[in-house]
């Protein structure tokens, strides 16, 4: 498959890095959900493993795929933030064209780029993210969220390097606090499929167990799973056949929430 590649942002480049989509679509003919990835790297990088690899998996079981590649450090938030907003808002905007529903578009993202996909899920609403352009009108809340080993909490058991990349090393307090997103769910966040392992030294999956903990409390449907063995960073984990079965139950939780 001959990946093709689509700039979020139209002018010329004020910088080394140009953020973008990478295009997994499938053939034409039957319109399909996707998935946009995120790939993780703690708001510094975009680890390779957690891009094409997932990419294709989510194609060969009938989804169109997409990754985001983000601005991550010295970029601060809100940039990734932005970066995700206008992805979400591209695909929709070119779902005839790409034979795409608009109405199932699930992101996955992994570590830092777990908590970008969920920073979405929960702040779709800003209204910093309106730029003022035609796609401000096209909305940016995901349909579904598939968070790997994500990054979750400022407060207990953050991974404090994220969090120094995306703010800073002395972020305002309030910014910081809005940044914990298991404070920031309500009754209109996506449903979401987590996943995690118990030995993670670098991400505990205490960050998950917060997430789910707040989907329950908001009544939002998930799917949970924590593994008991594992490291940090495992993306298709296709060394541990245990905890590579998450792939094969993200896609049918896809299904039973009407992926088509």
């Amino acid at each position: 498959m001959n990946t093709q590649h689509l700039r979020l942002w139209e002018g010329p480049p004020d910088e080394d890095f140009v953020p973008r989509l990478d295009l997994y679509l499938l053939p034409e003919g039957i319109v399909r959900g996707a998935v946009l990835i995120c790939p993780g790297g703690g708001y510094a990088g975009r680890a390779p493993h957690e891009q094409a690899p997932i990419a294709t998996r989510y194609n060969a079981a009938g989804f169109h795929a997409f990754v985001l590649q983000y601005r991550v450090a010295p970029h601060r938030h809100p940039a990734p933030l932005l970066d995700a907003s206008r992805a979400l808002r591209l695909i929709r905007r070119n779902a005839e064209k790409w034979d795409l529903h608009p109405r199932y578009i699930a992101m996955c993202g992994f570590s830092a780029g777990g908590h970008l996909a969920a920073s979405l899920g929960v702040h779709y609403g800003l209204t910093g993210l309106d730029i003022g352009d035609e796609l401000d009108e096209i909305a940016c809340r995901p349909d579904g969220l598939i968070l790997a080993y994500p990054v979750i909490s400022s407060r207990a058991f953050a991974h404090l390097g994220s969090f120094h990349n995306l703010l800073g090393q002395d972020p305002d307090p309030e910014l910081l606090a809005l940044m914990s997103l298991e404070t920031q769910v309500t009754v209109h966040t996506p449903p979401a499929f987590l996943w995690h392992t118990a030995e993670d030294a670098t991400v505990p999956a205490e960050n998950s167990l917060a997430f789910a903990r707040a989907l329950n409390r908001a009544g939002v449907p998930y799917e949970l799973h924590v593994y008991p063995k594992g490291r940090h960073g495992l993306g298709l984990a296709e060394e541990d056949p245990h905890v590579a079965t998450w792939m094969d139950l993200s896609i049918e939780w896809l299904r039973d929430m009407g992926w088509p």
